[in-house]
């Protein structure tokens, strides 16, 4: 197996232990695994250094290493299974899924941004498949998308996430719903524009489907649904 040093050197890495839309994550040695970037996205010096200061917040990410690398980011290997495959196998409720959704989104929005007095870090990505449930409790990953701005874009984001697969055929549309409901079960930390820039960011992405972006019309309808008339 390759040494974290050797991966960040651009030498092979270990096993492939998962992928993503746009990723690759191989095992390191030591507890740690690389995560490399397939489509030249992100920057993973920009995203480690997010999760750094979060960390240094005491928000739960994972740890993270210098690699040298824009594709590149070494972070501590996580045990334990995806909030997403949880509720796939039973083990979490969708309202229990939601709800830790809420708390994972207001403690992030209670960390001091880097950019200034009153600025806040927003994930821009936070479901269910990039949460992990350690025996410590959840960790956040994949900050590929981090800014700082308004929360309320981070809550709307997640909501329209939610809610795409809630109006999907997709076999967890069922439970998504409720874990959607439960999210917003307080619509308050939303706003009209934020959900509009959300669905705007959603329709741009370049790794959602055509089919995907269809189905933004009726996830923004849902969304609004939870929002108070006015």
């Amino acid at each position: 197996m390759a040494t974290m040093g050797e991966a960040a050197r651009g030498g092979t890495p270990g096993p492939l232990l998962g992928s993503g839309r746009t990723a690759d994550v191989y095992a390191l040695d030591d507890g740690w695994v690389l995560r490399r970037d397939r489509q030249g996205y992100g920057d993973a010096a920009a995203e480690g250094a997010v999760m750094a200061h979060l960390r240094r917040h005491g928000y739960p990410v994972p740890a993270v290493r210098p690699s040298g690398s824009r594709t590149d980011l070494v972070m501590e290997r996580l045990d334990g299974p995806t909030m997403l495959h949880a509720c796939v196998a039973g083990t979490l409720g969708p309202e229990e899924a939601g709800r830790t959704l809420v708390d994972l989104l207001r403690a992030l929005h209670a960390v001091p941004g880097r950019e200034g007095p009153g600025t806040r870090v927003l994930h821009l990505d936070l479901h269910p498949d990039n949460v992990v449930l350690t025996a410590d409790g959840p960790r956040v990953i994949d900050w590929t998308n981090a800014e700082e701005g308004d929360p309320a874009l981070d809550w709307s984001t997640s909501a329209v996430i939610l809610a795409q697969v809630a109006v999907s055929p997709h076999p967890l549309a069922a439970p998504a719903r409720p874990m959607l409901a439960a999210l917003l079960a307080d619509p308050s930390p939303l706003t009209a524009p934020a959900l509009t820039e959300a669905l705007r960011r959603r329709a741009a992405n370049p790794t959602m489907s055509a089919e995907e972006v269809e189905l933004l019309g009726a996830a923004g309808e849902l969304v609004r649904s939870f929002l108070p008339p006015g």
